[in-house]
């Protein structure tokens, strides 16, 4: 009896301790404060810019000519730890008017041509239905995207299921998507097959098919990615000058597999600039400052250490973005000998 009780005690002890080193993990993220060297650099882009793109968190990227305006996913509502794995989830309506607030996207101009969710995980696709209600916009996506559309209630007419390797213009912009895949994980794949009504459980949302985003905008390409997995040879062929690439979830992954995501989609494309996204703890409210998802749930340092050494070999520069803040992420690039 006494060596059982000593056992029972003994693993008590370890949970405790396990609680306390994750908990002290989740509250000590990783810090930027030592890659002042990966740090945006360049000048800020004058209104009248040719293309001002700015990153909003997560793989939220809005793309703005001055006259039409494109988002990428377009989340907002930022749940945090303790509802998204014990409660439900749903979209924050004040939360994402502040964003849009923020971001400078006008409500209901049709300014904002399109909304268009990369794959259909919550902090994806949930808030793109609200987004588009508000702006007009065209809620553009997979058919998993479609039914998070139709049980947010929003118009038939707004939603349409994209087709792979078409392009579809907006503006000046062409935006073509082609297939990926999640980063693998225990979330990784699924479909959403009925209209998806909130609040719901976060793994409700299913990955539907995963896209990589090529948006063309006069004669410049820009490749963006929302999670680091891929389909081989999906992007054969394909060419881009900066590519905004999704590493969430990649720092734990194997180095084949780091290295298999760089060369099917940074180094297919010829992409001369990365700049790392979906990187940030998206469980805080994105009026805080933005800082690296914590351990043990990704592996921010691993996956930085790894697009440096990349970069150094390959010639590729790797920079940081600015939050929420406007990009000219083609300057310093001359443009392409065709």
């Amino acid at each position: 009896m006494k060596i059982f009780r000593r056992l029972v005690l003994s693993l008590l002890v370890l949970v405790v301790v396990a609680v306390a080193a994750l908990a002290w993990m989740l509250g000590h993220p990783p810090s930027l404060s030592g890659l002042d060297r990966l740090r945006w650099s360049a000048p800020p882009p004058p209104p009248q810019a040719p293309l001002r793109v700015s990153f909003l968190g997560v793989a939220t990227v809005l793309l703005d000519d001055g006259e039409t305006a494109l988002l990428t996913d377009g989340f907002f509502s930022r749940p945090d730890k303790l509802t998204t794995f014990l409660r439900k989830v749903e979209p924050d309506v004040a939360g994402i008017a502040a964003g849009l607030q923020r971001a400078g996207i006008p409500q209901r101009t049709g300014k904002l041509a399109a909304v268009i969710p990369l794959h259909s995980h919550y902090d994806h696709a949930m808030d793109a239905p609200e987004v588009a209600k508000r702006t007009g916009a065209l809620l553009l996506g997979s058919s998993s995207t479609a039914m998070v559309g139709r049980g947010w209630g929003l118009p038939e007419a707004q939603i349409r299921t994209a087709q792979l390797r078409t392009p579809y213009t907006f503006g000046r912009f062409t935006v073509t998507l082609y297939p990926a895949l999640h980063t693998p994980t225990g979330f990784t794949g699924g479909e959403i097959t009925t209209p998806l009504v909130p609040p719901a459980r976060a793994t409700d949302y299913k990955e539907g098919q995963s896209y990589v985003a090529r948006i063309e905008h006069d004669g410049r390409t820009l490749l963006i990615t929302s999670t680091a997995g891929f389909v081989p040879d999906a992007l054969k062929g394909v060419q881009a000058d900066v590519v905004m690439l999704g590493i969430g979830a990649m720092g734990p992954r194997s180095e084949e597999h780091k290295e298999a995501y760089w060369r099917e989609t940074v180094a297919a494309v010829g992409a001369r600039r990365v700049i790392p996204i979906h990187w940030d703890d998206f469980w805080i409210p994105s009026t805080l400052p933005m800082q690296p998802m914590p351990a043990p749930l990704d592996d921010f340092e691993a996956s930085i250490a790894f697009l440096q050494r990349k970069g150094a070999q390959d010639g590729v520069e790797i920079r940081l973005p600015l939050v929420w803040k406007a990009m000219d992420v083609f300057a310093g690039l001359p443009p392409r000998v065709k």
